[in-house]
C-alpha cells in the first residue's frame, strides 16, 4: 500500500500536520519501503478547492491511502471517489503513523471530520455589531 501523510516540515521524524488540504507537504512511502518522497502541496495557497486539488495530485502519485487529522466534506468525497482510504490520526510522526497503519491500529474516517473551508471570511455581515454602530439612522 502506498501512503501519503500530511506534514508541515517534510520530515518523517517530526510531528505530522493535522491539516489535509492546507499542509505544506505530503510524505509518500510504499509499505515496507524505507524511501520517503517529500512532495510540496500544490494547493497550500489555493483560493478554493484545495482538498480536491490535493486529492487529484495524490491520485496521480498512485496513493492508496492518506493519513491526516481532518478531512472536509469536499476533500472526503473526492478521496472516496478516487478510491483513496482516509485514515485518521491524532498525533505522531509520519514514521510512527505508517507503522500504526500497517498494524491496523489507525481508523478509517467514516465521513468528513471538519467543515468545508470557503474563503477567509467568518461572519459575513456588518462588522459583527448587529447594526448598532454609528448613528443608527437617527436625525
Amino acid at each position: 500500500m502506498k501512503l501519503a501523510i500530511s506534514s508541515s516540515t517534510g520530515n518523517p521524524d517530526k510531528e505530522f500536520s493535522a491539516r489535509f488540504g492546507r499542509c505544506a507537504y505530503f510524505l509518500i512511502v510504499d509499505e515496507g519501503a524505507e524511501n520517503w518522497d517529500k512532495i510540496s502541496n500544490p494547493a497550500v495557497n489555493a483560493q478554493g478547492g484545495a482538498g480536491t486539488q490535493v486529492v487529484q495530485h495524490l491520485a496521480d502519485q498512485g496513493v492508496d491511502g492518506v493519513i491526516s487529522g481532518r478531512y472536509g466534506p469536499i476533500a472526503y468525497d473526492a478521496l472516496a471517489a478516487a478510491g483513496i482510504n482516509a485514515y485518521l490520526a491524532n498525533s505522531g510522526t509520519p514514521r510512527q503513523l505508517v507503522d500504526q497503519a500497517q498494524a491496523g491500529s489507525l481508523r478509517l474516517a467514516a465521513g468528513p471530520t471538519g467543515e468545508a473551508m470557503h474563503g477567509q471570511g467568518g461572519r459575513g455581515g456588518r462588522g459583527g455589531r448587529g447594526g448598532q454602530g454609528g448613528q443608527g439612522g437617527r436625525r
